[in-house]
């Protein structure tokens, strides 16, 4: 970054203080990750400099003879790794993805039912501080009181008599398998749009270690991040009869044109996806995580629903003493950075819930196995047992910071 530093030292500094603590610092956080040397030169190529508003072979700018053929390279290795019918690659994340859903199947107004927020859900399956909660009635189903696993009937009888325009599926704080079945046959009987928002758990679907719902849902959507390990970006699977009123939706519904280097760093991430090693590392991630919630349970920290079948841990910290965003700080001191995140059926306010989520994704990129989890595991009980005693953290930072250098991070130099 030669250029970078001469023209504006400020933005490098910064730049070179956030890669080093990415590269220093254990990340567990389920929605990141590290990606390839290779996303990163697609995504900071001089496609950005192209503007391409439209669809490949129906642009509004002329100029368009390669990125036609990469947009149209990343759908055609979207619906080989997923089997889906058809694709778009064009959506800026996953919320425009899924508002797309709604604005090409819904009206304001109309009934819309996803996961509560407070119970695993995503903002944008129907929230009230989200404008798919907003503009749209939600409906909104939640996880049973005593498996904290999603009551299947609650939602079939919710569905029956609000009957939704559309279903979704999808978590971001869920630490179980999604059973898409249900889903599908209750949208069939009131002749709903089945979605599936499957933005955490796509990198485990295209590596087999997670059902996909493609085969069952009318459409799919997720971030091309998280597990799967692209840039920050939007992908959208769905049966051919739906394209054209997702591909409307996308644009000119809600979207100008697409960001030429993202779908070029989506292209690779889809072809490092297909590959036997990403199916290793799929089921790496969720082996990590279960050996992680099986190493914190010995530790004497209570998850949610017992455990994990994913690539996600769901801690509620009360037990030890703690809360989970004063948690979270001290495990940022100690070089373990997290989210805090509410339970199910947390008494306590959302800026300061009752636990904290972790994930694997990131850590298994780097090489990590089941050894580093107990570590880390032996970490986080130091940790909720010195909250406050700065040396102590820094001395578990000092620790994580030792044991990274034997994992190199994916996309980092290594110092």
């Amino acid at each position: 970054m030669k250029a970078l530093k001469a023209i504006d030292s400020e933005i490098y500094d910064l730049i070179a203080s956030e890669t080093e603590r990415q590269r220093d610092k254990i990340r567990l956080i389920p929605s990141e990750n590290y990606v390839s040397t290779a996303v990163l030169e697609a995504t900071g190529s001089i496609l950005t400099n192209k503007y391409s508003e439209g669809y490949a072979k129906k642009r509004y700018y002329e100029g368009q003879q390669f990125i036609d053929v990469i947009e149209l390279t990343a759908i055609r290795r979207a619906k080989a790794l997923f089997g889906s019918e058809t694709a778009n690659v064009q959506p800026y994340s996953g919320s425009p993805a899924n508002l797309a859903v709604y604005f090409a199947f819904c009206r304001p107004g109309d009934p819309i039912m996803g996961l509560a927020l407070d119970h695993g859900g995503h903002l944008t399956h129907g929230w009230g501080v989200s404008i798919t909660g907003d503009y749209f009635e939600p409906i909104r189903y939640q996880l049973h009181p005593e498996t904290h696993r999603i009551d299947y009937d609650m939602m079939r009888d919710l569905a029956k008599k609000h009957r939704p325009k559309v279903i979704m599926a999808g978590a971001t704080a869920y630490p179980r398998i999604i059973d898409f079945e249900p889903f599908a046959d209750i949208a069939r009987e009131i002749e709903a749009i089945f979605c599936v928002d499957m933005a955490h758990i796509a990198g485990l679907v295209a590596g087999g270690a997670h059902p996909s719902p493609v085969p069952l849902a009318d459409v799919v959507t997720t971030t091309t991040h998280k597990s799967l390990r692209g840039p920050r970006g939007g992908l959208i699977l769905m049966k051919k009869k739906h394209r054209k009123a997702i591909n409307r939706a996308v644009f000119p519904g809600l979207q100008g044109g697409p960001h030429n280097h993202t779908t070029a760093g989506i292209a690779v991430a889809l072809k490092e996806a297909d590959t036997e090693a990403f199916k290793v590392y799929a089921h790496k991630i969720v082996e990590n995580a279960q050996h992680l919630a099986a190493s914190l349970l010995e530790k004497g920290f209570d998850l949610v629903s017992g455990g994990t079948d994913n690539h996600l841990v769901l801690v509620d910290v009360t037990k030890r003493g703690t809360t989970g965003k004063p948690f979270a700080k001290a495990l940022d001191k100690a070089g373990i950075v997290c989210n805090y995140n509410t339970v199910p059926f947390d008494p306590r306010p959302p800026m300061d819930p009752s636990g904290v989520r972790l994930g694997t994704p990131a850590i298994t990129s780097r090489g990590m196995g089941k050894a580093e989890m107990e570590s880390l595991a032996n970490w986080m009980a130091r940790v909720a047992e010195n909250l406050e005693n700065e040396d102590v953290l820094a001395r578990v930072a000092g620790e994580v910071k030792e044991l990274l250098k034997a994992f190199p991070a994916p996309g980092i130099p290594v110092d």
